[in-house]
């Protein structure tokens, strides 16, 4: 059976190490001295050179006695403010939840802990496994930066599996969208606001009534929209005659998602133009949809590794980013794994360590399948 015991402690180490995004630098040094002790090589890249932070992506090797093509692991090293001084704290029930005053940082720290427990596991039973590329990359919850800055080609793998999401564990999110952010700034024309307000062109005004217009939330099914700033910084006697607003869409569907950008467009230019005044707008593919196919091996390996941990395999999608968007940009087919977190990016973030036991034995299924 699988240690839970030393699994969780590896956890509760893992947390206790700070690791912000781009200020990953020591749980890099710890998880290089973990993989050099299981017999991988580890090289560091520039990534925090590139990104301006204190540490690279690591990747890993290690050849194994199973025939076939590597398999890549990838797991991000970064988690989400408020991240320093974070502490395990382990309850009666069985969860695992930080002090209430930082996350815990099981995203992805418990898929972290669960990778090295399988890999550990495997060497004392002397299993064969695969070859294996790991790949642990910085600044992930900054949409992506660390893996936008890899180096792809060095990676032999062409199959992939990221355990990076919320849910059950034995959920794999097979598609994931695509994600633009927007940025609108709306040009007035200011005056003194008790002397002659009839004289300006409110920016704020025309912000919030094309605010108003959008379909926030659930666009269509497979599309949501969101505006989670707006600034005008102006004294209350002033009429603004600027203000700045930023939101983001994601659609499983990238037609969908460029579509609803063309709407959002046109609706602050017409709102703008009607009011005497006028809109910029900015938007920025952060990264596009992809599917990977249920047919296709990466899938059905992770289905024969749920069958051999006994957990029931679910099959989905996600409205969330992953370093998978990478990987699959770069033609590298995978999935996304749910890997034991709760309520990620909040104070209430738990895991458990029956979870992770159950997620490391898929993982130990993977390492091990020979297909």
């Amino acid at each position: 059976m699988m240690s839970t015991e030393r699994m969780t402690q590896e956890f509760a180490r893992l947390v206790a190490i700070d690791s912000p995004s781009y200020g990953e630098r020591q749980v890099a040094d710890y998880l290089k001295e973990r993989l050099l002790g299981l017999g991988f090589s580890v090289e560091e890249d520039d990534a925090g050179e590139k990104t301006g932070g204190n540490c690279g992506n690591l990747l890993a090797r290690r050849s194994g006695s199973l025939p076939g093509e590597p398999l890549l692991f990838s797991m991000h090293m970064d988690t989400v403010d408020p991240a320093m001084g974070k502490r395990a704290v382990f309850h009666e029930d069985g969860r695992i939840t930080g002090a209430g005053d930082t996350v815990l940082g099981a995203d992805d720290l418990a898929a972290v802990a669960a990778l090295l427990e399988a890999l550990t596991r495997a060497q004392e039973e002397e299993r064969p496994v695969r070859d294996l590329e790991l790949l642990f990359t910085i600044a992930e919850e900054r949409h992506l930066m660390g893996s936008r800055a890899f180096a792809f080609e060095k990676l032999r793998a062409r199959q992939s599996y990221v355990p990076d999401l919320s849910g059950p564990v034995g959920t794999a999110a097979l598609k994931a969208p695509s994600l633009a952010v927007f940025t609108v700034t709306i040009h007035g024309r200011a005056a003194h606001a008790g002397f002659s307000p009839e004289l300006g062109i409110h920016a704020v005004q025309i912000a919030a009534r094309g605010v108003a217009k959008l379909k926030l939330g659930h666009a269509d099914a497979d599309t949501t929209v969101n505006v989670g700033s707006i600034r005008a910084d102006f004294a209350t006697n002033v009429v603004p005659d600027t203000c700045v607003l930023q939101g983001e869409v994601r659609s499983l569907k990238h037609e969908s998602l460029e579509a609803e950008i063309g709407k959002i467009r046109e609706l602050f230019a017409k709102e703008a133009e009607e009011a005497g005044g006028s809109a910029q707008f900015r938007e920025e593919l952060l990264f596009r949809a992809y599917e990977t196919p249920e047919a296709h091996p990466v899938v059905r390996r992770y289905q024969r590794a749920c069958a051999a941990a006994n957990v029931p395999c679910v099959l989905s999608n996600t409205l969330g980013g992953s370093d998978q968007h990478r990987l699959s940009e770069h033609g590298i087919t995978g999935v996304v794994l749910a890997s034991a977190m709760h309520r990620a990016h909040s104070l209430q973030e738990y895991t458990t360590g029956e979870e992770m036991e159950q997620v490391a034995k898929i993982l130990e299924a993977l390492i091990s399948d020979p297909e």
